[in-house]
């Protein structure tokens, strides 16, 4: 993996960035209603409303709102909260450890669950076990995201007391506690999807050549199984698991406001509905870089698994 293709992947994510940033600002602005209305009240008379769309800069044209819009992303600055009166960029930095731990616990969840289960049913195929691990996946593809996660509270938490109904706790045990049924929740239709490729890949793998060149080498089924058929079964599995990064904090969102969670989620959502367009793109673009980088990460993992990718 050379130096010149991880330049060449960073330098793809400039033009996503720049139509993320066009994207964001259009759409922001479509949404009914308007900040100053949100922020003033009910009561808000004309001269109130254009008094506060002035002092936001909200009443110079489309493009010249793009242009300073622009400018303060190149300079770091992501603007002022309507709602909360501070800084965009002090605001997500509150909450996107959240929702960065939460994410990645659901994807080590949907991996721990997955890989080992995956080999089982392949190992398997077409018997008992193949078929009762593969009807419990699809149960869990089948169900929302909001479901799984109202079922567990109400099993887990408001019944059996075995974690708390919300919250993020103050360290990190505690966070580690608060976040286990969330995670869990995102994790059940991710390792689904996860099971189901990397089965089939090991099924492929299993059969082919190199394999039973292997087998008759007399080598160990240990070795065989690890260093041969997961290490080329995997690319594809890995690759599918960065492509849904996307779904997996998508579901954050939901399942933060499922399990009361202060994450950047649900601070999403509140800023949609107060019309807080600062939040609201700067929560975009935090999110595309993360989803760029996780992609690009996916990419270098791609690389490593099977060199000929970086050619």
């Amino acid at each position: 993996m050379g130096f010149f293709y991880i330049l060449r992947r960073l330098l793809l994510i400039i033009p996503t960035l720049i139509v993320i940033l066009l994207v964001t600002f259009v759409i922001v602005r479509l949404l009914p209603g308007d900040p100053a209305s949100a922020m003033i009240g009910d009561r808000a008379t004309d001269a109130d409303v254009a008094r506060i769309n002035a002092e936001l800069g909200l009443d110079q044209p489309l493009p010249i709102q793009f242009l300073y819009f622009v400018k303060r992303i190149v300079t770091g600055d992501l603007g002022t909260s309507f709602a909360l009166h501070l800084p965009v960029a002090q605001v997500i930095a509150e909450r996107l450890p959240v929702t960065l731990m939460l994410t990645g616990l659901s994807a080590l969840f949907a991996v721990i669950l997955a890989v080992p289960l995956a080999f089982i049913a392949a190992l398997s195929q077409d018997r008992a076990a193949d078929l009762a691990i593969r009807e419990a996946f699809q149960i869990g593809l089948s169900m929302p995201v909001f479901y799984i996660g109202l079922v567990l509270l109400t099993i887990f938490a408001a019944n059996l007391r075995w974690f708390p109904v919300g919250g993020y706790g103050d360290d990190f045990g505690q966070r580690l506690y608060h976040l286990f049924l969330p995670a869990l929740t995102i994790a059940f239709s991710l390792s689904a999807i996860l099971m189901r490729n990397l089965r089939a890949a090991i099924i492929g793998v299993l059969g082919a050549e190199y394999v039973n060149f292997a087998r008759s080498k007399g080598l160990a089924t240990r070795i065989i199984l690890f260093r041969h058929v997961l290490r080329n079964a995997l690319i594809s599995t890995v690759t599918l698991l960065g492509l849904h990064v996307g779904t997996v904090v998508g579901s954050a969102v939901i399942t933060e406001t499922v399990f009361a969670i202060p994450g950047i989620g649900r601070l999403m959502i509140d800023s949609i509905y107060a019309r807080d367009y600062p939040v609201v793109q700067g929560l975009t673009i935090v999110l595309a870089v993360l989803v760029s980088l996780i992609f690009l990460a996916t990419d270098l993992v791609q690389a490593a698994l099977d060199p000929r990718v970086a050619r």
